[in-house]
């Protein structure tokens, strides 16, 4: 029994003899493999691109990973791995290049300094060209797992998105991930910050060249001390501070602090976190904030540390107990009541409303007492019998004189309007809205100012839906600066009768009358290059016939009867008169009915002519004096006149 057994002696031995004599002839045998695999792999790649394999050595074992461009280059290969002398065994997957349809590249943050890459990469960039190409987009010291795989039919702009899709994670916490799918971007993760987020989402508001967004969900940083805030500046401008726990309860409230300000504008400054107590109602909480400082003139509404203070100048009297009354009684639950501290003043401006809806009139802003209330209500009432009269109106002191007198015009032509609102701000009425009818509209632009007491501004913008608004004035005045022709447009010397040459620019200045409806014009005329000939007299060829502008003397004969038939030359009868010679004067037109005008005038008179036949109001076309006569080498002058 003891010979049987008596081998087992000697495996101690052994242990010690293998334990000793592997870590001493391992490493040199990996070393061997690595070289010889590092060999084959550096001969598959392609002129010009990376190999295609990557091998790496594990003691007598090799891991293999990639993608062949073919069956026939991925046998060779592993057979010619295989062959290596003192290889045990391969391990891993070589497989094909073939054409990904979605072609979808992930890159997830597996932990702070590391990104692991998977999915599709594009089969015509090598894995470390991507590498290069996405380093730049990473935080230093950020390890790149790059597991992805060669495919076809990735997009072309991949790279640059790629570099920008994995610069968002640095904004992320660790298992955040972003997806580009085909020419889709998508991102999801927590914030690191508030700061962070707000600059991804910055860089986010501009994809990627040639991609559109995806899923985006970015989970809010959390914060330690949640708060949120209202100002309200003097001109009634609210800028709005701190934290809310949503991009919808972002929107939301941006909707609503933009109707208190009523035109003023707001300032938004939130950024959206977590941290608020569960036992706080976010949207209850923002609801009434927004309820106290529709009661400020200015100042602001502050919620900190669980407790909501208010300080700044009231509305007016009322607002100082009502604003009492919310925070005693009105706030939402798990909301405490801070500090109140607030004064009054006289309202400066002094505003009024008054808003025509579908269904609805609604007055609001201030007035001085209830008699001017229920004299304004009375006035309503008649002309909007069809709609609800809403009444939002307060109470207070300082309103401009003759506030009644303008309410009441101003009623007056919001009845006439389909829709409109009135807003007045000390003594300045403005009136907005739409109108069925475009000469309408323009009556009402036109007569409102009039008719306001003295002392008042009014203005009218009048819309008519379905027809274009007409371009401010200095779009206007840009657009009259492109006619220009480039060139100097003149007379035949001695002529006053308009050529060909005239034609385009005055018809561009026609329509550019019809669409500049308040536009006004000079026209000036040019003299004759010294020298020339002069003009036939006793009268000058033109094709303005009549100077209708210029007062006849009170003395003056009545016209013959050839005079009366006369019309105006134009076009093919102008051309025409110039081959007619002049009648011989009668004896009764030795003295001119009128002074005769000099040349310059009288080609600014063609000029006018020719507009006021293309539509021009009389009103809106002048013919400057000829006094102010243009040089021969500047030609006619057209400019716009105040």
């Amino acid at each position: 029994m003891i010979r049987r057994t008596g081998w087992l002696v000697g495996l101690p031995g052994v242990a010690v003899i293998l334990g000793v004599a592997v870590p001493l002839v391992t490493p040199p045998l990996e070393a061997r493999l690595d070289a010889e695999a590092a060999a084959i792999v550096r001969e598959t790649a392609r002129a010009g691109t990376e190999p295609w394999l990557r091998a790496t050595a594990r003691g007598r074992d090799l891991v293999v990973f990639g993608e062949a461009p073919d069956a026939v280059s991925r046998d060779t290969t592993l057979a010619r791995l295989a062959a290596l002398p003192g290889l045990r065994r391969i391990e891993g997957s070589l497989g094909l290049v073939e054409t990904a349809a979605p072609f979808v590249w992930t890159a997830t943050r597996t932990g702070p300094d590391r990104i692991a890459l998977t999915g599709n990469r594009p089969a015509e960039i090598g894995p470390l060209a991507l590498t290069d190409r996405l380093t730049p987009s990473l935080a230093p010291g950020t390890r790149l797992d790059d597991d992805a795989r060669a495919a076809y039919g990735a997009p072309a702009e991949f790279a640059q998105a790629a570099a920008e899709a994995i610069s968002a994670l640095k904004a992320l916490q660790p298992g955040a991930r972003v997806e580009l799918s085909d020419t889709r971007l998508s991102v999801r993760g927590e914030a690191i910050s508030t700061e962070e987020e707000a600059r991804l989402r910055a860089s986010l508001a501009t994809p990627p060249t040639g991609f559109t967004l995806g899923t985006i969900e970015i989970l809010p940083a959390n914060v330690p001390d949640f708060a949120f805030g209202l100002a309200r500046a003097p001109g009634g401008a609210i800028t709005l501070t701190g934290h809310v726990v949503s991009e919808a309860a972002r929107a939301s409230l941006r909707a609503r602090a933009t109707e208190i300000a009523e035109g003023a504008g707001i300032l938004d400054e939130t950024r959206t976190a977590r941290g608020l107590d569960p036992a706080i109602d976010p949207a209850g909480l923002a609801a009434f904030a927004l309820r106290l400082v529709a009661l400020l003139q200015e100042g602001g509404v502050a919620f900190a540390r669980g407790a909501v203070s208010v300080t700044g100048v009231a509305l007016d009297g009322q607002a100082v107990d009502e604003i009492a009354t919310l925070l005693r009684d009105g706030r939402p639950s798990g909301v405490a009541a801070g500090p109140v501290r607030l004064e009054t003043r006289p309202l400066k401006p002094y505003r009024v409303q008054l808003r025509r809806e579908a269904d609805s009139v609604t007055l609001g802003g201030h007035l001085p007492d209830a008699a001017t209330r229920e004299r304004i209500l009375a006035a309503l009432r008649p002309k909007f019998f069809r709609e609800r009269i809403v009444d939002r109106s307060r109470l207070a002191d300082g309103a401009p004189e003759g506030l009644t007198g303008a309410l009441d015009q101003g009623i007056a032509t919001l009845a006439v309007l389909a829709r409109g609102e009135i807003r007045i701000a000390d003594r300045a009425l403005t009136l907005t809205g739409d109108s069925l009818y475009a000469e309408s509209a323009r009556r009402i632009e036109s007569d409102l100012p009039r008719a306001l007491p003295a002392g008042w501004q009014g203005s009218a913008a009048i819309a008519v839906p379905g027809v274009g608004t007409a371009p401010d004035a200095k779009a206007c005045a840009t657009r009259f600066t492109a006619l220009d022709p480039g060139r100097a447009l003149t007379f035949v010397p001695g002529s006053a009768i308009l050529t060909a040459a005239f034609y385009p620019l005055l018809d561009s200045v026609a329509a550019w009358a019809k669409a500049c409806p308040t536009g006004r014009i000079a026209v000036t005329g040019h003299t004759d290059p010294a020298g020339a000939p002069p003009a036939p007299k006793p009268a000058v060829e033109t094709a303005v016939d009549s100077t209708a502008s210029v007062e006849p003397p009170k003395d003056a004969k009545a016209p013959t009867k050839a005079d009366t038939k006369a019309k105006p030359a134009t076009g093919a009868s102008a051309k025409a008169a110039t081959k007619t010679p002049p009648e011989k004067p009668s004896a009764k037109a030795d003295i001119p009915s009128e002074p005769e005008p000099d040349l310059p005038r009288q080609r600014a008179l063609a000029l006018v002519e020719y507009l006021l036949q293309a539509g021009l109001p009389p009103d809106r076309v002048a013919a400057d004096p000829a006094a102010q006569s243009r040089p021969p080498a500047e030609g006619i002058g057209l400019a716009l006149r105040p």
